[in-house]
């Protein structure tokens, strides 16, 4: 519910101008260097002023976890088209992943790069983590229902949990727990792939990063059976 009355509303704004701080602090410092003292005295604020919004740094990162993963999140659904083919589908939610870490290098590394020392993301992060498998799993989901997803060769292996069915499709007897680990594996090559983009692993060994990504995004979505 957004914000109603004048305090809510100063509340609002000054919590935003905290962490849109923080955020260009990590293009400096990195995640690790992320300091409260020094977005204070950007702010001209004092310390103990700005612990009424972030109680500690961890509070920070948790914050500034939670709104890259929504924002990349929201990215990945917005390039969604339920009415494209489904192997089209999949191509563009990926894509829309790459865009977006490229446009928010910063963030990107603070959700998928180096741990934060001493910080553990709390566990109210993950709805908002699985967002880009989600996307993913809606079009294994639709594409499951729609009659368009072949049977997984082999037998059931007993390799993922229960717990990745609502987020990898939902219940369908095609999309049984083989299934599944493939879209596990594609989920977490998509970040791969971003990732050895993003920091430099690629340099000297990929031609074309736009046609490379592309041809893999599509071998990802045969694995799966798109």
């Amino acid at each position: 519910m957004p914000p109603t009355t004048a305090r809510e509303r100063a509340r609002a704004e000054l919590t935003a101008e905290i962490t849109d701080l923080a955020r260009a602090q990590l293009a400096t410092v990195g995640a690790a260097g992320l300091s409260l003292r020094a977005v204070a005295r950007e702010l001209g604020m004092a310390s103990s002023a700005m612990y009424r919004y972030f109680p500690s740094r961890d509070d920070l990162l948790t914050r500034l976890i939670l709104d890259g993963y929504d924002a990349l999140g929201a990215a990945a659904e917005q390039a969604d088209d339920p009415t494209a083919a489904p192997r089209e589908r999949w191509l563009a939610v990926c894509r829309a992943v790459r865009a977006w870490a490229r446009a928010h290098p910063h963030e990107y590394a603070l959700l998928y790069g180096s741990p934060v020392p001493g910080y553990s993301a709390p566990p109210d992060t993950v709805p908002a983590a699985t967002r880009v498998g989600a996307a993913l799993g809606r079009v294994l989901g639709d594409a499951a229902r729609a009659g368009l997803l072949p049977p997984a060769d082999g037998t059931p292996t007993g390799l993922v949990t229960a717990a990745v069915a609502p987020v990898l499709g939902g219940d369908h007897p095609v999309l049984d727990d083989r299934v599944r680990a493939r879209a596990l594996l594609t989920w977490s090559s998509l970040f791969g792939a971003v990732s050895f983009e993003l920091f430099g692993h690629f340099t000297g060994a990929v031609a074309d990063a736009d046609a490379f990504f592309d041809d893999a995004m599509r071998d990802l979505a045969g694995l799966v059976g798109l």
